[in-house]
């Protein structure tokens, strides 16, 4: 299930990009000495709750119920679920919205958690009047840039920073 995400749920979110981000920095060589401004090494619950209650950014996370003791499938009530996956929205205009930390933890990739991520996102732009949205990417992560250009992104251009030692890659999409 995919909801908003509130002041209770910061700390689990810098937990989930944290994990999912950490993953990309391991695969391409970031270090918080290489790359202190990477999202695996700068996200923080001071920051999060900034964007959430003073940039007014929406926040959307994944839940997947949790189980009991015995194993059986909760009722989903507050406290059981556990966020698999994130992301949130930065308005640039009125027509125009950045995707920004789309994640899914490393052990629940696959199981289509961040295509359901990216379609809610499509939706809540829609709703919120935007027609283009856009994002940067590691742009060394081809797999990554695949993935997006399958759902429909087109890649704009790149940009090399002294603080990154990787390439930004930017990409939209008309929605």
């Amino acid at each position: 299930m995919i909801r908003t995400i509130t002041k209770e749920d910061i700390k689990e979110c810098v937990s989930v990009i944290t994990e999912s981000f950490m993953s990309v920095a391991d695969e391409f060589g970031f270090t918080r000495e290489n790359a202190p401004r990477f999202t695996a090494f700068a996200t923080t619950e001071d920051r999060l709750m900034y964007q959430l209650e003073v940039e007014k950014r929406p926040m959307y996370g994944f839940f997947s119920a949790g189980s009991d003791a015995a194993g059986a499938e909760s009722d989903g009530a507050a406290g059981s679920e556990k966020m698999l996956g994130y992301y949130s929205l930065a308005k640039l205009s009125d027509k125009e919205w950045e995707l920004n930390n789309l994640c899914v933890l490393p052990k629940h990739r696959h199981d289509g958690i961040g295509d359901k991520l990216l379609q809610d996102a499509f939706a809540r732009v829609r709703e919120l009047g935007g027609t283009k949205m856009n994002i940067g990417i590691v742009e060394e992560n081809q797999r990554l840039r695949s993935w997006y250009e399958s759902k429909g992104f087109t890649h704009l251009g790149t940009k090399k920073f002294d603080f990154f030692p990787f390439t930004c890659g930017y990409m939209e999409k008309q929605l």
